[in-house]
């Protein structure tokens, strides 16, 4: 969601900054800002509403300089999109911050602070974070670090800050809870930022903070003390990212290009995690072995896309494992009072590793002491891997778009190698093992078989650039497919769509075909083909239009009214994952007709922060 980029060094970090901004865009923004302390010892800042190019161009304009500052791209929580409520925000001229997160006590905060005359100039919640710092820094005379060290100690919430004052020039102190913060290490400069993306351009060495950190940082040197105020290492990793990893090359948006990137992406999952037809406990980490034999039940806590994936999970974990599985979105798991079998593995899944509502489900289960726990993750040093017992990277690399296309293949590939491996220990055979990674091995031949179809998937888009409303179907294990082909194509061209499991329609969605309602079909070449072509009928006789991708070997054909696209024929286990990549061109091809912002669209963040 919103992001956070700082620095300290000799030479003119404002390009640093907005350059940082901008390598932040993905993760979705309303307002962009930068202040630095300038040459005269003056803190200069620069806002705007809208886009980070608007922001460099003022920046331009205006001239700003300095070698110490922080910037700052925010979505909107408290108050609407606008200048005055963007970052960073100012205390009376003096001490500048930028914040992500949510300060759940503000409005307490607030009335504390207004009656000590404190001016408000937002509507947001991280200018009483600014004005507590400025009242221990100034008003008490605390050093910038114990003025933050004091002030996090009043906020309940979730934070990540970065501090500048014009007290003391060449210092930044950055502070961490809930929210994740990064240093990068530069020669002779230093830096922070809420994701490492930011920094690539500078450095390829970073420190990532852990829960309650408070790091003091200079030009030349950095300490970081814990949630208890002692001094600690925390170890220096180097980044494999390269700075032009985030680019989009040839490609019109980062989505098609991470589309695209789908069958290297699942090559990179699979990579060093099989020898042999089997597939490698080791991949898990050291306590694989000991734990996966003892699990009796698994539970998968995940948001959007990723619960899609848990859903497609489950049938894997039940099918051929022969295990209970549950599945739960991570918003509805901690507020509820669970009750989970014995000896369950907490299966959390996330692109992200910082989705708040995902973390705070994974803390919950701890809590209440449900059983061992495993992160299927994209961010080796994010929180919830950090917070897992066991973690599986997907390996997918950056995605930039905020539909997620090549984080949810690799997931399902990555819990594919998962129910291989637990079931191994219960009623998975090695004769099944092997064809499941046959099956798995075959998927990138298979992924750009798929992506031939864009230019006939392009041509059927045209269909939907003058609707309002789609339907989107499946049964048993392609219902979960259905569900992220209807995600995908709400979130970037706002058409409103719904997925069911096919046998539903006459339970109610059938009363909404008409000529108008778009019905898209997933429909793989399995036992349940007989029973979907059934409900298809349904369809054509109120007069909908019917879009089936079908296996090749299903034997639809086009007719009135029905419009068939043959994608390649692949085994039942692993069709979710190639009858996805459809799903997701259309989707793609759809909003570009329709005029969208693909890579950012409207209201929605690419990593979810806060709750």
């Amino acid at each position: 969601m919103c992001g956070i980029v700082g620095a300290v060094a000799e030479r003119d970090v404002v390009p640093i900054l907005v350059e940082g901004l901008r390598r932040l865009e993905y993760r979705g923004y309303d307002s962009a800002g930068v202040v630095v302390l300038n040459d005269h010892a003056a803190l200069e800042r620069v806002r705007v509403k809208g886009k980070v190019a608007a922001l460099n161009s003022e920046v331009t304009a205006q001239n700003l300089r300095g070698a110490l500052g922080i910037a700052h791209t925010r979505w909107a929580t408290h108050g609407e999109p606008s200048v005055s409520n963007a970052h960073p925000h100012i205390c009376r001229n003096s001490v500048a911050v930028v914040h992500n997160g949510i300060i759940e006590n503000h409005e307490a905060l607030r009335k504390q602070q207004r009656a000590k005359n404190y001016p408000f100039t937002s509507e947001t919640d991280t200018e009483v974070v600014v004005h507590q710092i400025y009242d221990y820094h100034v008003e008490k005379g605390m050093d910038l670090l114990g003025a933050v060290r004091s002030a996090v100690k009043d906020f309940e919430g979730a934070y990540a800050i970065g501090v500048v004052s014009i007290k003391e020039a060449g210092r930044l102190v950055a502070a961490r809870r809930g929210s994740p913060l990064v240093i990068g290490v530069g020669i002779g400069e230093h830096f922070i930022a809420s994701d490492v993306a930011a920094l690539l351009p500078v450095t390829q060495r970073f420190i990532f903070l852990e829960e309650g950190d408070i790091a003091d940082i200079y030009r030349d040197r950095v300490m970081i003390y814990d949630d208890a105020g002692n001094i600690v290492e925390r170890p220096i990793k180097q980044s494999e990212l390269a700075a032009d990893s985030v680019e989009r090359g040839e490609y019109r948006h980062y989505m098609l290009k991470e589309i695209f990137e789908q069958a290297r992406a699942v090559s990179d999952t699979l990579e060093g995690r099989i020898h042999k037809g089997r597939v490698l406990i080791e991949t898990f980490g050291p306590q694989a072995e000991k734990i996966f034999p003892r699990i009796e039940g698994v539970h998968i806590i995940a948001c959007g896309t990723s619960f899609h994936a848990g859903l497609v999970a489950r049938h894997w974990f039940e099918t051929l494992a022969e295990i209970p599985c549950s599945v739960e979105v991570a918003s509805e798991f901690r507020y509820r009072k669970p009750v989970v079998r014995k000896n369950s593995l907490i299966v959390t899944i996330s692109q992200s590793g910082e989705t708040a509502d995902t973390l705070a489900g994974l803390k919950e289960a701890k809590r209440l002491g449900f059983g061992d726990s495993l992160a299927v993750c994209n961010v080796p040093e994010s929180s919830l891997v950090r917070e897992s017992d066991m973690c599986l990277m997907t390996r997918a690399g950056p995605e930039i778009g905020v539909a997620s296309t090549k984080a949810f293949t690799t997931q399902l590939v990555a819990l594919m190698l998962l129910v291989i491996a637990v079931g191994r220990y219960k009623k998975l055979s090695p004769e099944t093992e092997a064809r499941l990674v046959r099956q798995i091995e075959s998927l990138p031949g298979k992924i750009e078989h798929v992506l031939q179809m864009d230019a006939a998937i392009r041509l059927i888009a045209e269909d939907f650039a003058d609707k309002h409303h789609a339907l989107f179907l499946g049964r048993g294990l392609h219902y979960p497919v259905a569900m992220e082909g209807a995600l995908k194509l709400k979130e970037i061209s706002y058409i409103h769509a719904e997925a069911y499991p096919a046998g539903e329609l006459k339970h109610g969605p059938l009363a909404l075909v008409d000529a108008d309602m778009p019905v898209i079909v997933v429909a793989p070449n399995n036992e349940l083909l007989e029973k979907l072509k059934s409900n298809l009928q349904e369809v054509r006789a109120r007069g909908g239009q019917l879009y089936v991708f079908a296996d090749e070997k299903s034997h639809f054909e086009n007719e009135p009214n029905v419009k068939v696209l043959d994608v390649v024929e692949s085994e039942d286990e692993i069709s979710p994952i190639v009858h996805t990549i459809p799903l997701q061109l259309l989707s793609y091809h759809v909003a570009v007709l329709k005029g969208t912002d693909v890579d950012q669209p409207r209201n929605l963040a690419k990593s979810v922060t806060v709750e």
